[in-house]
């Protein structure tokens, strides 16, 4: 029967093992000094680690070894502090804990270098790095869900709008035209109201065809730079803000989840501009390069105060922010040359799972 764990540390000794390791010139290593909370942490005795340092090396996780050796090496070469986080395996307790090592080196007169720190315990702290990235994990799925389900309703009701609204519409206007072809030249009131209602059903269409466009604009289906020059020229249509497009590589071939939610993000720099920057022109640079994306958009208005990322009311920042998150990217803001704003987006040109973001976020 394997034995049990020792009992806890007393609350006079320290929390963890204070100890002393010495590795000679001829590369040998050996625990001079260590403390009683040795077995308590490692499951081995004072007097059997220091008769052979190595039993230390052994309980070191075999994919964790390396980055402990580098990190002695790298500490004895500079005489830098230590500081090393891995994790070690009692077989006789069938426990796997997370130990820190922390210490400081010192030359000795036969070449020698001997390290004074401690080893702590730290797996509670670890456990809950870990939970809060399984949380952070499941919150990207969810965004990114949430996303994906409102871009879906949004493609649905834009197709809704157009082809069964904007048919019968059309139909209307025609049995419309039919009507006042018929009506008797000596009533000119009803064919004053035919007109109406006939600029009243341009009207709708027009609105319908706005409405859908917002919704889901179908230069979507020819790609990411055909999408964001379109929006361009809607932006200077309705503010007078010229805006230069840069796209010196074509189109670029994205999932189509990938390339509405960029659009989006472009849309939202666009309206930011529109109601803060007070700009006379934007600049809008698309690139790739090593399979990465680099999407800047940058203003000539007054640019962001110190505290305009900060105010309660930023969802439009917030959300920029979540939705290149959801990508696995990255989004800055940042002073342009010249005065004014940058927002500049990267990520790369295939989805990341929520794993992958997490692990890139840490």
């Amino acid at each position: 029967m394997p034995p049990a764990p020792p009992a806890p540390i007393p609350a006079h000794q320290p929390p963890g093992l204070v100890y002393q390791f010495v590795r000679a010139a001829n590369g040998r290593t050996r625990f001079s000094s260590l403390s009683d909370g040795c077995e308590a942490l490692l499951g081995l005795s004072v007097d059997a680690l220091q008769q052979d340092a190595t039993l230390f090396d052994a309980l070191i996780l075999a994919q964790d070894r390396q980055s402990y050796q580098e990190a002695l090496r790298a500490s004895a070469a500079t005489f830098s502090v230590c500081n090393w986080e891995g994790r070690i395996r009692i077989d006789a307790w069938n426990d796997v804990k997370w130990i820190n090592l922390r210490a400081t080196p010192h030359a000795l007169p036969d070449g020698a270098v001997q390290w004074d720190g401690i080893m702590s315990n730290i797996s509670a702290s670890r456990h809950e790095q870990e939970a809060a990235r399984r949380s952070h994990e499941q919150l990207l799925e969810l965004t990114a869900h949430i996303e994906g389900a409102k871009e879906e309703e949004r493609a649905r009701i834009a197709r809704e709008l157009h082809d069964d609204l904007g048919g019968n519409l059309t139909a209307i206007k025609m049995a419309l035209a039919m009507l006042a072809a018929r009506l008797p030249s000596d009533q000119p009131a009803l064919l004053e109201k035919a007109n109406y209602l006939d600029d009243l059903v341009d009207r709708t269409i027009e609105a319908v065809q706005r409405i859908s466009l917002d919704l889901r604009p179908s230069t979507l289906d020819l790609g990411l730079v055909a999408a964001l020059e379109w929006q361009a020229r809607e932006f200077e249509k309705q503010t007078g803000i010229a805006v230069a497009m840069r796209c010196p590589d074509g189109d670029i071939e994205l999932d189509p989840g990938h390339a509405t939610a960029l659009f989006r993000v472009f849309q939202e720099a666009l309206t930011n501009i529109a109601k803060h920057a007070g700009a006379s022109r934007v600049t809008v640079a698309l690139h790739c390069q090593d399979g990465q994306l680099r999407l800047s958009v940058c203003d000539n208005g007054r640019g962001l105060g110190p505290g305009d990322r900060l105010k309660p009311n930023a969802f439009g920042l917030r959300g920029m922010s979540e939705r290149v998150a959801a990508l696995g990217g990255t989004l800055a803001l940042s002073a342009a040359p010249g005065g004014g704003t940058m927002v500049t987006i990267k990520t790369g040109l295939h989805p990341v799972t929520p794993h992958e973001q997490a692990q890139q976020q840490e």
